[in-house]
């Protein structure tokens, strides 16, 4: 099975929200399906914050990745924070999400993409061990924090 990423274009807004829906749901995520709209389609679209890529076959996703964008003077310029990954529970364990991880940079290099961040429970070991492999590493003198307006 291939990981391989279609960029997100307008054309997939229902296959990405019925994988989007699957993920807020077995994460325990409270989203609506206009919440839910509202976060995917303006990123197929073109806006300049994020985008949404497909994972597999476009017609039959098997996942999907969202990375949205940012400034940071500390990595020297544009960095990324992954914001949701999600493989269908069915095609887990066969290295099709770390296949992603790793195309992601070479996907985005040509936009100077310098750094990829992205958010982790601490009690999801499996989740942990991903990211790791796919080189990322904690930050052990920070913490992600959030504030909703």
């Amino acid at each position: 099975m291939s990981a391989a990423l279609t960029l997100g274009q307008p054309e997939h807004l229902d296959k990405l929200l019925s994988l989007v829906e699957a993920f807020h749901t077995e994460a325990g995520i409270k989203s609506t399906a206009k919440m839910r709209r509202a976060g995917i389609a303006p990123l197929l679209d073109g806006v300049p914050h994020g985008c949404a890529y497909l994972i597999g076959p476009p017609r039959a996703p098997i996942g999907y990745i969202v990375i949205t964008f940012g400034w940071s003077v500390e990595f020297g310029g544009l960095d990324g924070i992954i914001d949701e990954l999600f493989i269908r529970p069915g095609v887990r364990g066969r290295g099709i999400a770390s296949e992603a991880l790793t195309a992601l940079p070479r996907a985005l290099a040509g936009a100077g993409l310098r750094a990829m961040h992205l958010e982790v429970d601490r009690d999801n070991a499996a989740a942990i061990k991903l990211y790791r492999r796919a080189g990322f590493t904690p930050r052990d003198a920070y913490m992600f924090m959030s504030k909703s307006p």
